[in-house]
């Protein structure tokens, strides 16, 4: 069976000969630091043998979980935001009908807890009167604003329509084992609950029941999403030698670019699909490199779409960019381009082509392009979008991100910056212990 692959002979000739060559044994040094626990935030190093650690039995307590929710439920809410949402969510976008949504297909999976627009939770509170609609709700601490807000009304919403005790029923915790207010919650009130490991941080937590359990209520095959990242695993070991190691590369050809003046990196891909693996991969990157004044900016795009919006700063911008795009060997569709006998439009010429081979060749034309106006390329290729590759994708960025972030010379698991707008918010709304940092907030912004 075919794996992913890593190209990075398109960015090669923008750093200079030997550039990652002499970023080897510093590769090296990052990697052996992951696998030994030597680094920064060593603590948060669950995740880099979690694939090949998980078991049948644990798979399948999650796989009867979900089957009992798909058999109660229309709806299932996963309350939850950022790692808590934004891994289950890539996975299922990427690999669900894009017309699914329209078909009233059986249970929808619908992502909240994620902000705090009222008008989308009035509006989600009114879609879900007639539903038979069930919660899983993701947090560690339980009392993380977005989410513990959406939590209440879906809560106090799922009991009014069927009744407390079926509602214990449909509402699964997935958090701390032994501490928190989601923790307190679900033993008070007798839920089903998974634990969230406290030695793999939130955005690394896909393949724990932080996303596993959504995406096997979605209906796919979360033994092969694991297979997968195993696989994976095993290719990017620290013992796999540099040139062989599909992370390590990436991990070196990111600093070398980086270390060249490319500050900003722009995850492309070509499938639709895709628009949300980029938005899990910006937070795995953006969180875990952007400190101590340091870290590649994390963009993403999607082509051709964005081509004609995006596409002209990319071209002829300020030449601080660098791509990296998944291509995707083969769709899981076929579809021919058919012929006109008018041919007003003047595309006769693609008639009887693939559409796909009409989108390989954008994507080929694009890259020389780019390269041409000095964005270098990297490529990463699957060979098809389905769970096994995924699970490949998901380690693949997991541990390159790992190395990355080891080069760099940062702690890649905590993310400091994250509290300092909590701060400010609780102060402003006056929330019970922030009363120094609310009359000093207050007076700065000159708030009575």
């Amino acid at each position: 069976m075919k794996n992913l692959t890593l190209c990075i002979d398109k960015a090669n000739q923008f750093v200079g000969t030997g550039a990652v060559e002499a970023l080897e044994q510093k590769t090296k040094a990052a990697l052996e630091a992951l696998e030994h626990g030597t680094c920064p935030g060593n603590d948060f190093l669950g995740w880099l043998h979690l694939p090949s650690s998980i078991t049948s039995d644990f798979l399948q307590e999650i796989q009867r979980t979900a089957d009992d929710l798909r058999a109660s439920c229309d709806v299932i809410v996963v309350a939850g935001i950022g790692g808590s949402y934004l891994g289950a969510r890539a996975v299922i976008e990427a690999l669900s009908n894009s017309f699914a949504w329209l078909k009233q297909t059986s249970p929808a999976i619908i992502f909240a807890g994620n902000n705090i627009g009222e008008d989308y939770l009035a509006e989600l509170s009114e879609f879900l009167k007639d539903k038979r609609f069930g919660v899983i709700n993701i947090s560690k601490s339980g009392t993380t604003t977005e989410t513990a807000l959406t939590f209440r009304l879906m809560k106090k919403q799922c009991e009014e329509q069927r009744g407390k005790e079926e509602a214990k029923k449909v509402i699964v915790a997935i958090t701390d084992a032994n501490k928190g207010a989601a923790r307190a919650a679900a033993t008070k009130e007798g839920y089903k609950t998974f634990v969230i490991p406290d030695d793999v941080g939130g955005r690394f937590s896909v393949l724990t029941p932080v996303g596993l359990l959504p995406i096997a209520c979605a209906g796919f095959d979360i033994c092969q999403l694991v297979q997968g990242a195993t696989v994976m695993e095993k290719v990017c070991a620290h013992d796999v030698p540099f040139t062989d190691n599909p992370a390590a590369q990436y991990a070196a050809i990111r600093n070398a670019l980086y270390n060249s003046g490319k500050k900003i990196e722009i995850l492309v891909n070509y499938q639709p699909k895709l628009h949300f693996m980029s938005e899990w991969w910006k937070q795995l990157y953006g969180e875990s490199e952007g400190k101590d004044k340091k870290g590649i900016f994390p963009a993403s795009v999607d082509f051709t779409t964005d081509l004609h919006s995006m596409g002209q700063w990319i071209q002829d911008g300020e030449r601080s960019i660098f791509e990296t795009v998944i291509s995707i060997d083969t769709p899981n569709r076929q579809l021919l381009f058919p012929e006109d006998e008018e041919n007003l439009d003047g595309l006769n010429f693609l008639a009887g082509k693939r559409v796909d081979e009409v989108n390989k060749m954008a994507e080929l034309g694009t890259q020389l392009a780019h390269i041409d106006g000095g964005v270098p390329n990297i490529r990463i290729t699957i060979p098809q979008l389905n769970e096994f590759y995924i699970g490949q994708l998901i380690y693949f960025f997991e541990i390159a991100c790992g190395i990355s972030g080891n080069i760099l010379g940062v702690n890649t698991f905590n993310q400091p910056g994250v509290e300092a707008y909590k701060k400010n918010m609780f102060a402003l709304l006056n929330k019970p212990g922030y009363e120094a940092e609310s009359k000093a907030i207050r007076e700065r912004l000159k708030i009575n």
